[in-house]
This record gives C-alpha cells, sequence and structure tokens, in this order.
C-alpha cells in the first residue's frame, strides 16, 4: 500500500465517541440505492459524478455515505500494483528516504490507472474519497499509518503500509476504511468485491485494532498505544462486521500452562447469539471445536472458558455465525 504524509494546518477537535450509532436515527438506504443507480460511472468528471450521487440527499452524512459506498463498489483493488508497492516498502525499509522518493513516482502510474481502470490500492481509495468528500463540502482527510491484516501482520511500526480517512460530520471526526470495505484479494490474486460496511464511521475502539495511524491524534481514543496495536489479536473483515471488540486476551501471542483456565471474553456492538460462538483449530483441512463452558452473555459481553490439557503451540480461532474474527496463537507449558 504506500507511505504519504500530509501537512495539516488546521485545528481539530476530537470526540472519543464519534461512531456510526450517532447517525441511528437517520436512514442511510436512500443514499445506497443512488449509488446503486450509479453503478458503472466513469471518473473522467469527478465534479459531475459527486453531483449525481448527492444532490438529492439532504444530510452530510447521507452524502458521504453515498460517495462512500459508490467507491467501495465500483473501484477495484490492483493486486499488481499493491504487491510491487509492498515489494519495494521491504527491499528499502532501512533507506526511508530513497523509498519515499520511489513511492512519489509511483503514485503518478497507480492515479492514472485508478482514472482510466478504475483499480488502485489504498492510497488510490484514500484520495478519491477525499476529493469527492471535498466537492461536497464535506471536510475529509488522508489518514497514513499502519493495517494489519493476514497478509500484513504488523509486529513492529517500521514504515508505514495503509491509507484510511476521517471525515468531519456535524463537527466531529470519524473514521472508515473504503479499502477494507471494498473487498479483498483472493488467493489467485483476482480482487473480489465484497463489500463491508464494518469499516465506515468505525467505532475508534474497534477500528484502532487494525488501524494505527502516524499521527495519533487520529486515533480519536487515548485508550490505544503503539505497543497495544503491535501485540493485539489479529481481527479479520468479519470482526468488523460484527462488530467485535475483544477484551481477553489482550495479546494475538500468549503463554498458558496445561489445564490452565483460559478466559476468552469479548464486547459486540451488534446482537450475537451466544450459541454461536466456537472456539476451533484446523488439523490439516479439517476444522474441529474445542470444548468450551462458562459460556455467558451479558449485555453487549459475551465470555467463556477454555484449557489445553498438553504441551505445544496452539493455532486458534474465536468463531461467530460460522465465521472466523479473531486468531490467537498460545504456547502451553508445564505447570
Amino acid at each position: 500500500m504506500k507511505s504519504f504524509t500530509l501537512l495539516f494546518i488546521f485545528v481539530i477537535s476530537i470526540n472519543a465517541n464519534s461512531q456510526i450509532s450517532d447517525f441511528k436515527n437517520i436512514s442511510l438506504v436512500k443514499a445506497d440505492n443512488i449509488a446503486t443507480l450509479n453503478e458503472g460511472e466513469n471518473l473522467y468528471n469527478l465534479p459531475l459524478l459527486t453531483h449525481k450521487l448527492t444532490i438529492k440527499l439532504m444530510t452530510d452524512v447521507e452524502k458521504f455515505r453515498a460517495i462512500y459506498t459508490w467507491i467501495c463498489n465500483n473501484i477495484k483493488g490492483d493486486f499488481t500494483m499493491h504487491t510491487k508497492v509492498r515489494k519495494q516498502r521491504k527491499k528499502l525499509k532501512k533507506d526511508s528516504t530513497t523509498y519515499l522518493k520511489w513511492n512519489k513516482n509511483y503514485n503518478k502510474k497507480m492515479f492514472k490507472s485508478l482514472l482510466k481502470h478504475q483499480k488502485t490500492m489504498c492510497t488510490g481509495y484514500a484520495y478519491l474519497v477525499k476529493e469527492m468528500a471535498k466537492i461536497a463540502n464535506i471536510e475529509c482527510e488522508i489518514i497514513d499509518g499502519y493495517g494489519k491484516n493476514i497478509s500484513s501482520n504488523v509486529d513492529t511500526l517500521e514504515m508505514a503500509n495503509h491509507s484510511w480517512n476521517a471525515v468531519r460530520l456535524n463537527n466531529k471526526w470519524y473514521l472508515c476504511d473504503a479499502t477494507w470495505s471494498s473487498g479483498y484479494i483472493d488467493e489467485k490474486g483476482k480482487f473480489i468485491n465484497d463489500y463491508n460496511d464494518g469499516y465506515f464511521l468505525t467505532d475508534p475502539i474497534l477500528f484502532s485494532k487494525k488501524h494505527f495511524p502516524l499521527k495519533k491524534k487520529w486515533l480519536l481514543t487515548e485508550k490505544i498505544t503503539s505497543k497495544n496495536f503491535t501485540s493485539a489479536p489479529l481481527l479479520y473483515g468479519e470482526a468488523y462486521k460484527y462488530k467485535i471488540i475483544p477484551k481477553n486476551p489482550t495479546t494475538m501471542d500468549f503463554i498458558a500452562t496445561q489445564n490452565e483456565e483460559i478466559n476468552f471474553s469479548f464486547k459486540t456492538l451488534k446482537d450475537i447469539k451466544s450459541s454461536k460462538v466456537a472456539l476451533i483449530f484446523f488439523n490439516g483441512n479439517e476444522e474441529k471445536n474445542y470444548k468450551i463452558y462458562d459460556l455467558k452473555k451479558d449485555k453487549s459481553n459475551i465470555s467463556f472458558t477454555n484449557k489445553f490439557n498438553k504441551k505445544g503451540f496452539y493455532n486458534v480461532h474465536l468463531k461467530l455465525n460460522n465465521e472466523i474474527v479473531i486468531t490467537y496463537n498460545v504456547k502451553v507449558i508445564k505447570p
């Protein structure tokens, strides 16, 4: 993805409670429908496209939603471009000046591809969100930093690898990630459009589990440190779909003793049935369930207990509604 530094010259006011629930009384259905009606439009006249998406909408959140939804469903991720940037970042990780110079030149190719083929990487997604929001008179900024996913599980903060956006609505800042909302690259390198609404105006605590900005003010919360971020459990897109915030264990890698009772707990901002909770592992290609007990649900919190009776290394996954949401690595030792 990329490292691209912006100079912010405005005064900001940050509210840690900024999230989609602030707009629960505003329907976004009309905005989504307008985005669908304009599917297939090109980017050669951005003001005209923005006008089509926003002219019939009354509020800024609806206008921004139409822009965001359209981008996520009409712009494709470019695996070749992403791979080239990732390799160059790895090659020049000890020479950030040279990398930034190379990246600046490569961005010109990226913008041409975005315009002509409507394919890009995170830089292009974030740029397009900002530019279209600006045309709609909505304040929006590109945020650069570190993103964690299955192919880039950041364990040290060396060189920024991702970009997303902050948008100002009703005098408050909100976070969103159009790149990861749009879909994913499959094992064959093909982009699969699979819109994930969980990255739109996300709860800042949940957002910070996979995003750490170069400028910490864009965390919108004081509770997250770089150490918390790098050591945190690995969350998948499904965790954002179900709005899952892990509480315990607090790290992806941890040590336990044989037959030690381990409490797993998480907060969910959506209603999840406790019967749909499972802890699994893979034996080859075969999926198996661990026996869990003391399964409890208290309002928005769900917890259960598990223990490992043999020493060794365990790669375990929290599963909700038959979808994996969180991964942990457990080293089990003798008491």
